[in-house]
């Protein structure tokens, strides 16, 4: 999972969270940064039932905090998401493009884009977060391109 800070900069930078079941999220500045929550149908825990592990099954969470504004989370998107939005923004451009994903020898992965010419690298200790990096960089040239 890609740290909070680069989640908040992909958001700061324009990319959109359209929901969607089982993705992973963080409340900021609730003083619940470290913790990881994920969107699902149905709150279930694990519980002692009579000595026994137990999966249990209740319809609302039990914590004060009843709702919280969408805009006020950050969405932690998964490797296989990344990549996904990373891929829709490479062909968008109208220039034909390339991904790829390498282990590097020294540990963590490569993340190398090709562009309008241009070869670019965005290394990291996880796929996920070169991935991340890359999509922020597109995400930041495009902004740059705007004028914003």
């Amino acid at each position: 999972m890609i740290p909070l800070t680069l989640a908040v900069e992909l958001k700061e930078a324009g990319l959109v969270w359209q929901t969607k079941t089982h993705d992973f999220f963080a409340i900021p500045d609730h003083s619940m940064d470290e913790r990881v929550f994920v969107l699902a149908d149905m709150v279930a825990f694990t519980e002692l039932v009579q000595g026994w592990p137990a999966v249990a099954f209740h319809g609302a969470a039990e914590w004060a905090l009843d709702y919280i504004y969408s805009h006020e989370l950050v969405w932690l998107p998964t490797e296989e998401q990344l990549r996904e939005a990373l891929v829709a923004r490479l062909r968008g451009d109208d220039s034909a493009a390339g991904l790829t994903l390498d282990t590097r020898a020294a540990g963590g992965y490569r993340c190398t884009i090709e562009r309008q010419g241009e070869t670019l690298s965005f290394d990291a200790p996880a796929a996920g977060e070169a991935y991340a990096r890359a999509l922020l960089h597109l995400l930041r040239q495009r902004d740059r391109a705007n004028g914003v």
